[in-house]
């Protein structure tokens, strides 16, 4: 059913318990969704899943097939469930054709015997983790208002003990924001992870307090501040540049590197121009514009009456995918840091500008910051790539540049201009005096505009 006008492949984020979960992690948007589905068993069927897995098969002209699930928490459907899966797709697809699935679990209910099938299958598991034990188990508890650590941790070591691919998803909140080399280290030294990922945790409200749906101009308690999130983003690569390229990947950096070198996609949608390829089908098949977006009004139809790829096709979700682009505010339009950025995602965007245009991004303060900081070390970065040199070789030429400089501003006086290029004297710039010290500044800071 596909042809030329279709793209080579769509992503959909299947959920086949809805918002069930057997957690209850207090920033979580999609529990909420229950309401949606008054009276449902919450367990998507076998006739679902085989329309899925046919249907997805058919959207994809490229012979690589990602089967995504999550949740809710979709270890709750039971092994036999993926079981099946794999069967659907051995039954549909099509010659050479390869899948990988791809599975979010908050990991407590994983065993020996989930472990065996995710390794045997091949699936890439995506494991929800906070940060240390303290920071953790803040927000991350259960129906009973528990802490979940120890049994999130339990389920980390048997993905590892049967060498399981995974990768951490760490919600970035009002709380662990804070700590950004703590969460950091813990991830990469006592987790082991070689994959990171960092999702700011937004709760927007609407008068009532309700967030239900992507409504209102405030935010929870519990939600990142803007500054907090650059500030988490900036200390945590500033750690990353100097020991970890090549060997530690944070999803964010990695979508940044695309972007520095012009890329046609980032990798991740938050940071591409539009958006709109990034579905999510709940348990009954229903499929809606984005997991951000399940509510009524980004209702696409359902695919035991539509195929997907009818529905993708849809003009109300050509223009969802539009107005991304097509709706940024002009300071946003004009923004230096704009090819990084691109707006950042539609459900963050619920602020006015200073000239009161809509769609001035929550996070943009964090994001600009954070983009401004990076600069100097990804067009170095970029070069190296495209000069066919690996990445790790960033931290050598950081490491020689940070010593040249450092001699140079040991020679500086108090009135000669300051090395850094800022243009400025010394002793107003990078010795400039506080209390009693000089300050310190990572060197990629000093010229942005390098």
């Amino acid at each position: 059913m596909t042809n030329g006008k279709t793209p080579p492949r769509i992503h959909v984020l299947a959920k086949p318990t809805g918002a069930i979960c057997n957690l209850k992690c207090s920033y979580c948007f999609f529990l909420s969704k229950e309401s949606l589905y008054p009276g449902s068993t919450f367990r998507m069927s076998d006739e679902v899943l085989d329309h899925y897995i046919r249907q997805l098969i058919e959207a994809h002209r490229a012979n690589k097939v990602t089967v995504a699930w999550q949740g809710g928490e979709p270890t709750l459907m039971g092994i036999d469930f993926f079981r099946r899966a794999i069967e659907y797709q051995h039954k549909h697809q099509r010659p050479g054709m390869t899948f990988e699935n791809t599975l979010q679990t908050n990991g407590t209910l994983l065993d020996d015997e989930w472990c065996e099938f995710f390794r045997d299958h091949g699936f890439l598991i995506g494991i929800s983790v906070d940060g240390p034990r303290e920071l953790h188990d803040a927000y991350r508890v259960n129906k009973r208002g528990r802490p979940t650590f120890d049994r999130v941790m339990g389920g980390l070591r048997l993905l590892q003990k049967h060498d399981v691919e995974y990768n951490i998803l760490t919600t970035v909140n009002r709380l662990n924001a804070d700590h950004p080399l703590e969460v950091y280290r813990f991830l990469r030294d006592q987790a082991g992870a070689t994959w990171m990922q960092f999702i700011p945790a937004i709760e927007r409200l609407d008068e009532q307090g309700v967030f239900l749906f992507q409504e209102g101009k405030m935010v929870s308690d519990r939600s990142v501040l803007p500054e907090q999130l650059g500030n988490f983003l900036v200390t945590i690569f500033d750690e990353w540049v100097r020991r970890d390229v090549g060997r530690v990947f944070v999803q964010t950096f990695e979508a940044s590197v695309r972007n520095w070198l012009g890329l046609p996609s980032s990798g991740m949608c938050v940071f591409d121009a539009t958006c709109g390829q990034g579905l999510a089908m709940e348990h009954n098949g229903d499929l809606y514009s984005c997991d951000h977006f399940v509510e009524p009004r980004h209702l696409l139809g359902n695919i035991l009456r539509t195929h997907m790829i009818e529905l993708t096709g849809l003009p109300q979700q050509k223009k969802f995918g539009r107005d991304k682009m097509e709706t940024l505010p002009r300071c946003c339009r004009e923004c230096e840091v704009r090819f990084a950025c691109q707006g950042e995602c539609p459900r963050n965007r619920f602020l006015t500008t200073q000239e009161e245009e809509p769609g001035m991004n929550y996070l943009c303060a964090g994001y600009k910051a954070f983009f401004h900081h990076i600069d100097g070390p990804m067009k170095i970065l970029a070069a190296l790539l495209r000069r066919g040199y690996p990445a790790a070789q960033l931290m050598e030429v950081l490491a020689e540049n940070e010593g040249q400089s450092a001699k140079a501003f040991a020679k500086a006086g108090r009135n000669d201009p300051c090395p850094c290029g800022s243009g400025r004297k010394f002793k107003k710039c990078h010795g400039l005096e506080q209390t009693g010290k000089f300050r310190e500044e990572p060197l990629n800071s000093a010229r942005r505009s390098q």
